[in-house]
Formats: C-alpha cells, sequence, structure tokens
C-alpha cells in the first residue's frame, strides 16, 4: 500500500508517492494542462499512477491564506477533492500546505538549481512536502498509539 500527495494549482498538479512502509515521499512527476478547467486528462493521468503505485489513500493540499482563511483557490481544491473521490473511489485526506511551495523554494535554492529551472520543479516539491508532512503526523500518532517510538 502507498499513499498519494497532491499539490493541485491552476495549470499543474504536482504528485508525490509514499515507500511502501509509508515513512518517506518521493516526488513522481508534475502533470501540466493547458486550461484551469480542463481535468479530464489530469484525472486519468492520476489514475494511472494509482494503478501503477496501487495507491489506496490520496492526500491533497489544502491552500489556505496565511491568516488561515480561505479563498478561490481553497473553493477549487475541495471542487477537485471531490472528482477525485468519484472518479477513484479513494478516501482523500485534505492537508494544509501553507508554506511548501516556500519550503520547495527554499530546498532548491540550497541544492543549487538555478531560478529559471526552478519553476519546473516546485509544484512536485510542494507535493513532496504535503505528503512527508501528513506521513510524519501519521507515524507519530499511530507511534503514540502502540507506546513505541517514532523511527
Amino acid at each position: 500500500m502507498r499513499i498519494m500527495g497532491l499539490d493541485f494549482g491552476s495549470k499543474t498538479v504536482g504528485v508525490a508517492i509514499s515507500d511502501p512502509l509509508l515513512l518517506t515521499a518521493q516526488g513522481v512527476e508534475i502533470i501540466r494542462r493547458k486550461e484551469e478547467n480542463k481535468l479530464r486528462q489530469t484525472l486519468a493521468r492520476i489514475e494511472e499512477l494509482i494503478v501503477a503505485y496501487e495507491v489506496k489513500e490520496l492526500v491533497l493540499g489544502l491552500p489556505k491564506h496565511m491568516n488561515g482563511t480561505e479563498g478561490v483557490r481553497v473553493e477549487l481544491t475541495m471542487e477537485f477533492k471531490e472528482k477525485l473521490e468519484r472518479r477513484t473511489g479513494l478516501p482523500v485526506t485534505m492537508w494544509d500546505e501553507r508554506l511548501t511551495t516556500v519550503a520547495a523554494d527554499r530546498t532548491m535554492i540550497e541544492a543549487g538549481i538555478r531560478r529559471e529551472h526552478r519553476k519546473e520543479y516546485v509544484d512536485m516539491l510542494a507535493a513532496t512536502f504535503i505528503l512527508q508532512g501528513y506521513l510524519d503526523k501519521r507515524n507519530n500518532e499511530i507511534g503514540k498509539q502502540t507506546g513505541e517510538d517514532n523511527i
């Protein structure tokens, strides 16, 4: 079993996948579309990745404003969540994605990736941070329930 993390944007969806032990997240790809509302091919590609990686759960970034309020992007993301659930039949967990893009950008700067190339990777890296945050919280809660230390 694996979990898929998604960073839903106006023209892209960053995709990350957990390892089989549900400990780490790895970026897989960025799904690009020409128009914001054209989601059929995006959803089809997500379905292909779900089958290929044997995904049983999805985590979708929730793009709240820094002050915690919700705007238009949250509304569009919630509509995308409903489409994902209907199309895949899998549970979709919403995860606060505030600062994941900033963290992704900072990571690429530290890695020496040039500014003009960062945009190519930022969504996939943001999806990785979204999924890793979810996995860490999930594993921490499981550790508390079983009385085991975190890995």
